[in-house]
């Protein structure tokens, strides 16, 4: 019976009926006399709804609608950037989706940013799964280097708007954005905190610059055949901080034209 088979389940069945030029039909057969529940009637009502070319990504998102996202948004997952989880998700999509559109320039840097910050939307800000992950990509389509400058401004706005003030972990998910756009822009691939160290790269400082982040960031060490620069965190950093150290140390490594 249909309503024993998950969305996935009923999209991957009725794709595999009919060929090039056989046209062919998928019925999907319940028991008449038994009651359906509510959730495989609303299975059945999305795989009737969407049957064009390209329905699969709206059903997609009904699935994850009805299934729910297990810890994908979760502090477990989201929490903490040095995790990878959900921000490695989002660059991947928009990567494929820049790449699809011609957006991406040829040779462009992929950027590996990772902090040990709590940047996310908390469940309790944006209760619903599907609104927060709207929430997310926005802000990833923001932060891209080909969006325009006011595009972050915007999302922000909006996300006031329609849920009120936002949260401190919030704020640093979208100041954590605003890093990424600035470091993409700049041309880097990594932003990446280890070892209670930062390390920058490619980044190959002329001597002008390697004068100031020595001056400025004691220990600071360059090395020139990884074309990377390493720098000593600072200890004891709330969250907060540790993004604005960040932000002054990208503006001091790599100067705005």
């Amino acid at each position: 019976a249909a309503d024993k088979y998950g969305l996935s389940q009923l999209h991957q069945i009725r794709g595999r009926v009919g060929r090039g030029r056989e046209r062919a039909y998928a019925y999907f057969l319940y028991e008449a006399e038994k009651p359906l529940t509510e959730t495989a009637q609303d299975r059945l009502e999305t795989i009737a709804a969407n049957n064009e070319l390209g329905g699969g990504m709206q059903i997609a998102l009904k699935d994850l609608e009805i299934r729910g996202a297990g810890n994908l948004l979760g502090g477990e997952q989201s929490g903490h950037i040095a995790g990878v989880g959900f921000d490695l998700y989002l660059r991947m999509i928009g990567e494929a989706v820049s790449a699809f559109r011609g957006d991406v320039a040829e040779g462009q840097t992929e950027l590996r940013l990772e902090l040990p910050v709590d940047a996310r939307i908390p469940d309790g800000y944006i209760e619903s799964e599907r609104l927060r992950l709207e929430a997310y990509q926005k802000l990833s389509t923001a932060a891209a280097p080909l969006s325009p400058d006011d595009a972050l401004d915007r999302v922000v706005e909006e996300l006031v708007d329609r849920y009120g003030e936002l949260p401190e972990a919030v704020q640093q998910l979208v100041a954590v954005s605003r890093l990424r756009r600035r470091a993409q822009k700049a041309g880097l691939g990594e932003v990446v905190a280890m070892g209670g160290r930062m390390r920058l790269a490619p980044l190959d400082p002329p001597d002008s610059i390697q004068v100031r982040l020595t001056r400025m960031y004691p220990g600071v060490k360059f090395f020139a055949a990884q074309h990377a620069v390493n720098v000593p965190m600072p200890e004891g950093a709330s969250d907060a901080e540790l993004i604005a150290w960040v932000e002054q140390l990208l503006t001091a490594a790599v100067p705005q034209g």
